[in-house]
């Protein structure tokens, strides 16, 4: 969309808001076009995303900008406002708690049979930080002697943070999430600005573009760790329980599904249980006698 001059109010970043009516069309395009159920809650976030990447192309009208979005060569311009509507507030190991419970709870039985390989699932994953911890604490348990001993899938709908999280590199100040011995094993130094993670650590990793909308086209299950992290917040808690649900369907026998304390309120699921551990919310897939033998 070619620039525009913007009236005095645009240029100071000043767009009006948006009726609920006009609220309910755009989202209804986010969730035929990119698999996002936006929460009426939401709003404010969507407003915020929204208005800045219209203040970037130069555009103050949302209508022009909703019919832009509308065409079917949008595809490039739709990448960047994902981006923009998504929240990338992410940092190394952000959740210790869920990383202790991980270690504690899920892990032993890993370190103590040594023909186990674990297989973990990272969602929302955005530019890689959360996967890359994972990444390092698996790493440092379960060290790979003849054979890989764990894999990570990590998936996100936006592909610029995807991108990012491919190449692994960093500013030098996110090095005070990482705990000095990861440090020294797992991060190489770029320049005095700039760090990045080994290429031994990023081949355990594999990121991919995925929507939580799109779980069915999602072709692998059996996972032993769903990591899940402030994730659901863009979904309507109406529609959170039918989410996890699948997820629990994609966890193999004794496999673990992690989230965000107030993620979800009053979930349960037949065949998973509650993992009770102080500042965390986890349930457990249950192994059945037969298999456990």
């Amino acid at each position: 969309m070619p620039s525009q001059k913007l009236p005095l109010q645009a240029r100071r970043g000043w767009l009006p808001d948006l009726s609920d009516a006009e609220f309910g069309r755009w989202r209804e395009l986010l969730e035929a076009r990119a698999g996002i159920r936006l929460s009426p809650q939401r709003k404010p976030l969507f407003l915020s995303g929204l208005r800045a990447r219209m203040r970037e192309v130069g555009c103050e009208d949302y209508q022009a900008y909703y019919e832009q979005l509308s065409q079917r060569d949008s595809v490039p311009e739709w990448a960047i406002l994902i981006d923009r509507l998504t929240v990338h507030e992410t940092r190394f190991f952000r959740d210790p708690d869920a990383l202790r419970l991980i270690e504690t709870r899920l892990l032993p039985g890993f370190v103590q049979d040594a023909s186990r390989s674990l297989q973990a699932w990272s969602l929302g994953c955005a530019s890689g930080e959360e996967a890359y911890s994972l990444a390092m604490l698996l790493d440092q348990a379960l060290p790979a002697g003849s054979a890989p001993r764990f894999g990570i899938t990590a998936t996100d709908i936006s592909r610029p943070a995807l991108a990012a999280a491919r190449q692994g590199e960093y500013a030098r100040r996110r090095l005070d999430g990482i705990p000095q011995t990861y440090r020294q094993h797992y991060c190489e130094t770029v320049s005095e600005q700039r760090f990045r993670i080994t290429p031994r650590l990023r081949r355990r990793i594999c990121f991919s573009p995925l929507g939580i909308a799109d779980l069915e086209r999602f072709p692998l299950d059996g996972f032993d760790l769903v990591y899940c992290q402030n994730v659901l917040i863009y979904f309507d808690r109406s529609e959170r329980h039918g989410i996890l649900d699948r997820l629990a369907d994609r966890l193999a026998p004794g496999g673990m599904l992690v989230l965000a304390p107030g993620d979800v309120l009053h979930w349960s699921h037949p065949q998973l249980e509650r993992v009770r551990c102080e500042g965390t919310l986890a349930y457990q897939r249950r192994v059945d006698p037969e298999v456990r033998d």
